[in-house]
Parts: structure tokens; C-alpha cells; sequence
């Protein structure tokens, strides 16, 4: 990890510091991850191909240093130690998603049900609900099968619809008596454009004259919104009563400022910013239509519109609204192209210098991203006001340092950046609520370093730092790590309960969020004596000790 560009406003120690008890009694405070970043066992217990396997293999080029999420963190082998690390930390929500080809490896039931996968989800939802942890799933983190991108093109297909709804509603019934919080769809914005815009995600179209970029990124997020809404159709209509959940979806947001704000030129730019990237989901859900913004810049007829019954279906589909905020930008009007493409229709420039020149905030180790707290109020404020003031949880929020193997796992835990970003995010979210926003958790982006796609492991977002050279974890988020510096800088026995103590300190001063972790003196004595940052390796592989515990016999059929 290597010092991170530091530009614009300069990082301090953060005043006013967040703590939970600034919020309600049963505010969730979580961590999250995804199938393909962190599972690894890609061709391992009959798990089948997805968009994103087959993007990595042929086309390497496309990930920093030709990485993939073949090994991820090996989290299929090492689940059990995961949650003993949330438990540690005092997290009490996890949400993960479910790998839609670990279930269905062929993409559909008729292809076969994948008992092993099956075993594995019900496993790690028993060992975090063992644990006090409350399991939040995601059906789909944009790992589509690679079965039905064959047979008819995936998302850019209505088929997709069917399969979609027929997979989640297996989920549903199968792990729906012990999880009560459903996401259907992780950012479908960042689906759509990536895969199908700048070709930059899977399966890689919109560039080097492959597919539309004028047309398809509307489609397919057409498709996402109806998957979507079918899906919450069926929950609620078979499900919800009887399991008593709760389910919604994640949309991702940018907030955008006027560059100059005396212009109205500017300003409109920036409500057309994020129009085109939250407000495309987000009105048709409230309203069953698309943002007036975009169905007067999309022209030609390019973007699809929904019939009477499909309206119905989308508008009011979710009991919560997913938000992942990260950063902020500077907009204005760009010049008009004669090239239709969902890259320029918005018609905005964004930037992250102002007119003077200053970046918005501090930059990350990705090249996109700017911390901006203000940006997460602002945001807020916006879909209170403009979308009926949903129930909302924060899905993701977090910060990136790049990676380095040339410095010490001490080094790389001092992590005094990623504190102050989620600090400030956090005083910024308290600010909301007490103002009247209907937040009701905050998960931090990543429980663990990962594959962070494009980047591949070149980025680290995790409050877990994961030895890439061995494959082994630090023993527990950066706090704990201090416990390890201090065991190895001291190294006098007689010396422990001082060094306890300088923990315990270490751990009030280095809270990364609020939550209330309960270390033990013993376990900080345990772990200064040891000296020893890794987490063990020793773990049997052999999956299933229980695989005949809560599966049933998975003949589920849905109707036409």
C-alpha cells in the first residue's frame, strides 16, 4: 500500500467523533462483500461460469496485472473464520450476496440444482446467526450465468426476467426462514453501463464496435428494473407474510455540485448527473416512469419505454432503499455530440477540481474517487425530499488505498485516512438522521481487501488486510493489528500490561465506525504475546460437515 495521493484538502484527525450511541438502539452496523470478489473456488463445488469468469479469462488486459476472481480470499474454504472475525469486531449485520452459478450452475433449476452451493449459503447464514450476526443478501452482484448470456444474451433479453425471478425465488425458499433482509439487485447503474456502455465490467460491450452503446445500457437496465420487480412481486405475494422479511434493492449515487454555482446552466448539469445515474432507477421505482431530464436527452426513441402493467409492477417495489455513495464530483454542461451513446446523452462534464483549481477532497488510491462527506448529507436530503422519504440503508461507503507488497502488514494498518473518511461520512449521516432522514444502517465497504474488479488487487477497501503473497489474513481489522506492532516492537513479557493498555487506547482513538467491540484484556494478551498477524491456515477444506442440516429437497417450481 503506498502513501495516497493526498490532494486538495489535507486529511486531520477527525472532531466530533461518531459513536453509536449517537444513533438508535437498533441501528445496524455491518460490513459487506460480494460472491465474486471474495469466494474464490471459481471451478471448485460445482459452481457454474458466470459473465465474470469468462471476462476475466479473455480478456486479461482489461484487470490491473491480469487478475481474477478465481482464489478471491478463499472466503468458500474460510467462511467460519469470517464470522469469528465479525463477531471479534462487534459488527452485527453481514451483508454478502449469493453467487447466482453456485446455486444454479447452468443458470436455471432444469440445468441442476448445485447441492454443494446450496450447503455452503446455509452454512454461513447458521454460523452468522450463531454468532448474533444478521445475514443481508444480495441475489445478484453482476455475476450473470454464463449459460444464459449464450443462450440469449443475458440482460439485453426479457427472457432474463423469468430466470431471474425463478433463481431468487429458490433463495427465497430455501434461506428465507432465517433471512429477513433481501437486496435483489446491486448497483444494476454500474451493470448497465459498465458491461454495456464502456465495456469496461462484464461482458465487455459498448467499445471496439461490440454491441450499442446508444441503445443496449438502456435495455438492459429496462430488464434489471423488471427482474427486480418481479422478483419483489413474488416475495410478497408467497413469501413475505409467512418469513416476515423485508426486501428492497441497492442503487449507487453520485452526488454532483455546480461547478459554478451562480450559473443555471450548472446547476441543471448537475441535476442531470444525477438523474442519469441515481434518478434512472430511482423515479421509475417511486414513480413508474423515467426521470423527465432523461426522456428528453435520450432521443430516438432509444430508451424503452414501460407499459401500463409494467409501471405497476416497478413503481413502489421495495420496503427499503439500498444506497452506496462513495464520492462527489463538479458539474457542467460538455459539448454536444452527434454520437448517440449513454456516455454523452446527459450532456455534463464532471470534474473533480473546482473553478479554483482544488479537487472536491482528498483522493483515494482509485483514481475515481474523492472524499466528499457533505456529498452523502446532500444526497440524502435529496431522496427524502424528492422520492416520498423512503426507509433507507447505507449498503456501502468506504475508502481505497493501493497496494503495495513492499511495506510491513504494521504500516499498511495505519490507517488513519480510511478512519477519517468514514468519520466524516459518519457525522455527516448522524447530521441526516437528526435532520429527518430515515437511515436505518451503514455498511462498511469492505469487511476484507478484495477483487475489486477492473482494479483487481491492486486497491484495497477492506478493514481486513489480506496478505496477497500467502493468502493468509492479519488477524483482525486494523485495530487488532496494533496488538501485533506493539507485541513485536516491545517484546518483553514484563512489559504486557503496558502494552495492553496502550491498545485499549490505541483501539477508542482507531475506531473506524462506531461499533462496540468487546476485546477482552485476555484476548489483547493473547494476541501482544503471539505476535503473529496471519490468520491460520490450518482449516479443514472439506465442505458439508452438515449437509444434510436444513436442505430440502429443492423441487421448486414457479409459474408462468
Amino acid at each position: 500500500m503506498e502513501a495516497t495521493p493526498n490532494m486538495g484538502r489535507a486529511f486531520s484527525l477527525p472532531q466530533n467523533l461518531v459513536h453509536s450511541d449517537d444513533f438508535k438502539p437498533d441501528f445496524v452496523w455491518g460490513v459487506a462483500t460480494s460472491a465474486y470478489q471474495i469466494e474464490g473456488a471459481a471451478y471448485e463445488g460445482g459452481r457454474g461460469q458466470s459473465i465474470w469468469d469468462v471476462f476475466c479469462h479473455n480478456y486479461p488486459d482489461a484487470i490491473v496485472n491480469g487478475d481474477n476472481g478465481n482464489n478471491g480470499t478463499n472466503s468458500y474454504y474460510k467462511y467460519k473464520e469470517d464470522v469469528q472475525m465479525m463477531k471479534t469486531m462487534g459488527v452485527n449485520a453481514y451483508r454478502f450476496s449469493i453467487s447466482w452459478t453456485r446455486i444454479f450452475p447452468g443458470g436455471r433449476p432444469t440445468n441442476g440444482v448445485n447441492k454443494e452451493g446450496v450447503d455452503y449459503y446455509n452454512n454461513l447464514i447458521n454460523e452468522l446467526i450463531l454468532s448474533g450476526i444478521t445475514p443481508y443478501i444480495t441475489l445478484f452482484h453482476w455475476d450473470t450465468p454464463e449459460t444464459l448470456e449464450e443462450e440469449y444474451m443475458g440482460f439485453l433479453s426479457e427472457k432474463i426476467i423469468y430466470d431471474f425471478t425463478t433463481y431468487a425465488g429458490f433463495c427465497f425458499w430455501e434461506f428465507g426462514d432465517r433471512v429477513k433482509n433481501w437486496i435483489t439487485i446491486n448497483e444494476p447503474h454500474s451493470y448497465a453501463t459498465g458491461g454495456y456502455a464502456n465495456g469496461t465490467f462484464a461482458p465487455g460491450r459498448g467499445i471496439n464496435g461490440v454491441g450499442d452503446p446508444g441503445t443496449e445500457p438502456y435495455i438492459v437496465a429496462k430488464n434489471l428494473l423488471l427482474s427486480h420487480a418481479s422478483a419483489v412481486s413474488l416475495y410478497r405475494q408467497r413469501f413475505q407474510k409467512r418469513q416476515g422479511g423485508k426486501i428492497g434493492i441497492t442503487l449507487n449515487a453520485v452526488f454532483y455540485e455546480p461547478l459554478n454555482p451562480e450559473k443555471q446552466e450548472d446547476k441543471d448539469a448537475a441535476l442531470r448527473a444525477i438523474d442519469f445515474i441515481f434518478g434512472w432507477f430511482m423515479e421509475p421505482l417511486f414513480s413508474g416512469k423515467y426521470p423527465n431530464t432523461m426522456i428528453k436527452s435520450v432521443t430516438g426513441g432509444r430508451l424503452p419505454e414501460f407499459t401500463t402493467e409494467q409501471a405497476k409492477l416497478i413503481k413502489g417495489s421495495y420496503d427499503f432503499l439500498g444506497l452506496n455513495y462513495y464520492t462527489s464530483y463538479y458539474a457542467t454542461t460538455a459539448k454536444a455530440s452527434q454520437v448517440p451513446s449513454y456516455t454523452t446523452d446527459s450532456n455534463v462534464h464532471q470534474q473533480a477540481e473546482a473553478l479554483d483549481g482544488k479537487p472536491i477532497g482528498p483522493q483515494g488510491g482509485s483514481d475515481w474517487l474523492y472524499s466528499y462527506p457533505l456529498g452523502l448529507y446532500k444526497m440524502l436530503q435529496c431522496i427524502k425530499h424528492t422520492y416520498g422519504d423512503p426507509l433507507i440503508l447505507i449498503t456501502e461507503n468506504g475508502w481505497p488505498d493501493k497496494s503495495s507488497d513492499d511495506i510491513t502488514i504494521g504500516v499498511a494498518c495505519t490507517d488513519t485516512q480510511r478512519i477519517e473518511y468514514h468519520q466524516t461520512h459518519l457525522q455527516k449521516l448522524r447530521d441526516a438522521v437528526r435532520d429527518g432522514v430515515r437511515v436505518e444502517g451503514y455498511f462498511v465497504w469492505s469487511l476484507m481487501d478484495n477483487f475489486e474488479w477492473t482494479s483487481g488487487y491492486s486497491i484495497r477497501f477492506g478493514l481486513i488486510y489480506v496478505d496477497y503473497n500467502d493468502g493468509k489474513y492479519t488477524s483482525l481489522e486494523p485495530l487488532m493489528e496494533e496488538a501485533v506492532n506493539w507485541g513485536q516492537n516491545d517484546g518483553c513479557v514484563h512489559d504486557v500490561e503496558e502494552s495492553i493498555t496502550k491498545i485499549e487506547q490505541q483501539i477508542l482513538f482507531q475506531m473506524t465506525t462506531p461499533m462496540k467491540i468487546e476485546v477482552g484484556r485476555d484476548k489483547l494478551r493473547q494476541w501482544w504475546l503471539l505476535g503473529a498477524g496471519h490468520r491460520s491456515d490450518e482449516i479443514n477444506p472439506t465442505l458439508n460437515e452438515n449437509k444434510d442440516n436444513n436442505f430440502k429437497n429443492p423441487d421448486f417450481k414457479l409459474s408462468s
